[in-house]
C-alpha cells in the first residue's frame, strides 16, 4: 500500500480519502481548518501542519483545490507542496484551474526529480458514493500507470488525455457542458409547464427521453422541489469554470456563444441573491421572469 498524501479535504474530497483509507493506504492530510478534517483522523488519516509536511511524508501527493489562485497558494512558498517534493515523488492535482497553471508546476516539479499529474474528477458527491466518479489525467504516461490504481480505488474509470495540461483543458470543456446543458432543461420545463403540463410531468418525460444526460437526470429533481441546502456546485465555482472556458475560447479561436449566454444567466442568479445554491438554480431565474414557481420550497 502507499504511503499518501491529500490536501483540501472538503466533504467530496473528504469522501476520497475516506475510501483510499479503506483501501488500506496510509493518507496524510492537510486542510486549512482542521477541525473539518477531524472524521478522518478518527478514521485513521495522519495530520501534517503544511502542504510542504504532506508531501515530504508521502510518495504521492494529491490535492484538490478551489480555484488557481489556491492552487498557487498550496504548492509555491517555502511551505508548499513543491518545496516536499523530492527524486521519485509524484503530485496529482485534481483541481478545476488553468491548463498553464498546471503546466507551470508541472515544470517546476520536473526540475526537483519528480513528476505531476492534472486528473480532475467528473461527478458529485453523489457519484462518488455510487461509485461512479471518473477521471481524466494529464502527464507522463508511465506516471500515469503508476497512480492509475490509486485513482481506481476512487472512482472505476481514469482515461489519460495527454500531456500536462489537457485534464484540466478536458475539465473545462467537461463543467462548460454541465451549465449550458442545465440552462437547456430549464428552458424545456418551463415552456412545458406554461404551456399546460404539469412541471412534474415534463420532468418525467425529460428524464426518459434522449435528452437525459447523467447531468439531467441528478439535478433534474432539483426543480421539483429538492434543491439541496447544502449545493454541490455553488453558482460562483460554475463561473468560475465557465470563464475559464470562454479564456480557452479565445486562446484558441474557439466560439462560446452558448457558454457566454450561460455565463451570463448565472450572474443574473447572482444578483437576484441565489449564488450559494447550486448552479441548477438557474431555474428559478428563468422561472422568475416566467412568471411560474420557484424550485425552492417556501
Amino acid at each position: 500500500m502507499a504511503q499518501l498524501g491529500f490536501i483540501g479535504l472538503g466533504v467530496r474530497r473528504g469522501r476520497m480519502v475516506k475510501r483510499l483509507l479503506a483501501a488500506g493506504h496510509s493518507v496524510t492530510g492537510y486542510n486549512r481548518t482542521k477541525s473539518k478534517a477531524q472524521w478522518l483522523l478518527n478514521l485513521g488519516m495522519k495530520w501534517a501542519e503544511t502542504p510542504r509536511a504532506v508531501a515530504e511524508a508521502s510518495e504521492i501527493t494529491f490535492s484538490m483545490i478551489a480555484d488557481t489562485r489556491a492552487l498557487t497558494a498550496i504548492a509555491q512558498g517555502a511551505n508548499g507542496v513543491l518545496a516536499g517534493l523530492s527524486t521519485g515523488k509524484i503530485y496529482v492535482d485534481m483541481s478545476t484551474v488553468s491548463p498553464a497553471a498546471i503546466r507551470e508546476i508541472a515544470q517546476q516539479a520536473e526540475a526537483k526529480g519528480a513528476q505531476m499529474l492534472d486528473a480532475p474528477v467528473s461527478g458529485s458527491a453523489i457519484t462518488l458514493d455510487e461509485g461512479k466518479l471518473s477521471f481524466m489525467v494529464a502527464g507522463k504516461r508511465e506516471t500515469f500507470e503508476k497512480v492509475q490504481p490509486i485513482l481506481l480505488a476512487i472512482g472505476p474509470k481514469a482515461t489519460h488525455v495527454g500531456a500536462n495540461g489537457l485534464a484540466a483543458a478536458m475539465k473545462v470543456a467537461t463543467n462548460l457542458s454541465l451549465a449550458v446543458q442545465m440552462l437547456a432543461f430549464s428552458e424545456g420545463i418551463l415552456l412545458a409547464e406554461k404551456s399546460g403540463i404539469a412541471r412534474a410531468t415534463a420532468a418525467e418525460v425529460l428524464f426518459n427521453s434522449v435528452m437525459a444526460s447523467p447531468m439531467v437526470k441528478y439535478r433534474g429533481p432539483f426543480v421539483l422541489g429538492q434543491m439541496p441546502t447544502d449545493a454541490w456546485f455553488k453558482v460562483g465555482m460554475i463561473q468560475k469554470d465557465l470563464q475559464l472556458a470562454l479564456d480557452a475560447g479565445r486562446a484558441t479561436g474557439v466560439p462560446l456563444p452558448l457558454t457566454s449566454v450561460t455565463q451570463e444567466w448565472m450572474t443574473a442568479a447572482r444578483g437576484l441573491g441565489l449564488g450559494e445554491y447550486d448552479f441548477a438554480i438557474v431555474f428559478d431565474v428563468l422561472a422568475r421572469l416566467a412568471g411560474a414557481a420557484p424550485s425552492r420550497k417556501p
